[in-house]
């Protein structure tokens, strides 16, 4: 493992689907560092939001992108004004986004809230947006009226999976045991101390065979 270096997004790693989850109370402020400031997604802000999930490597193209914000968004962009935020840097560019928002698939009947697409753009990675980011949107959630939250990932963003642990999510119990294998690679490359039920994957378990392997994307719940 010493030997074996990870990109934030890289898929190199055996894709898992995972879900993660907690309560709403309590969650922590951080404030953004000087220079950068939040706003709600104004009319015109999609091809903004495309960019960054680009830049993040979560798209991998501008069709694609055009795609998901359809899935996600299409029809409903009325109703981002208050859950898709964007942080600006001093020149009103947008370096990093994500959404309170709801599960679009309908599966999940609790109320929860989820947290959708976070991303920063590549080159603002590492300055200390993205815990800002997570809080202040958790913390809107909360202010829409949910008690609860989860938020979807997977493990070839295994540093996003950290940082949420960081934030006090843990695995949903049904998705630890239909991805358990995605939350040993988790437990592998990052140690987190709220894993500690989970066996750490060895290399050869954390490395996909091919594109094609997709093992446990199905059944998130």
């Amino acid at each position: 493992m010493k030997d074996l270096q990870f990109d934030n997004h890289d898929n190199r790693i055996k894709y898992y689907e995972l879900l993660l989850e907690r309560d709403l109370e309590g969650v922590q402020h951080i404030p953004l560092p000087e220079g950068y400031r939040f706003v709600f997604f104004r009319p015109g802000d999609r091809d903004a939001w495309i960019e960054v999930e680009r830049s993040a490597k979560e798209l991998v193209s501008y069709r694609q992108g055009l795609e998901v914000w359809e899935k996600y968004y299409g029809g409903n962009e009325d109703g981002l004004s208050d859950r898709m935020v964007f942080v600006e840097n001093e020149s009103g560019e947008k370096v990093a986004t994500a959404t309170a928002y709801y599960d679009i698939t309908h599966r999940d009947i609790s109320g929860d809230g989820w947290l959708h697409w976070v991303a920063v753009r590549r080159e603002y990675q590492g300055r200390g947006l993205s815990k800002p980011l997570i809080s202040h949107v958790l913390n809107i959630m909360r202010n829409l009226g949910y008690v609860h939250a989860k938020i979807p990932t997977q493990t070839t963003t295994w540093l996003a999976c950290r940082i949420y642990l960081d934030f006090g999510f843990r695995p949903l119990a049904q998705n630890a045991v239909n991805s358990r294998n995605g939350w040993r690679i988790i437990k592998a490359l990052t140690n987190h101390a709220g894993l500690e039920g989970f066996d750490a994957a060895t290399a050869d378990e954390i490395l996909a065979d091919c594109q094609e392997d997709k093992g446990g994307q199905e059944d998130v719940f």
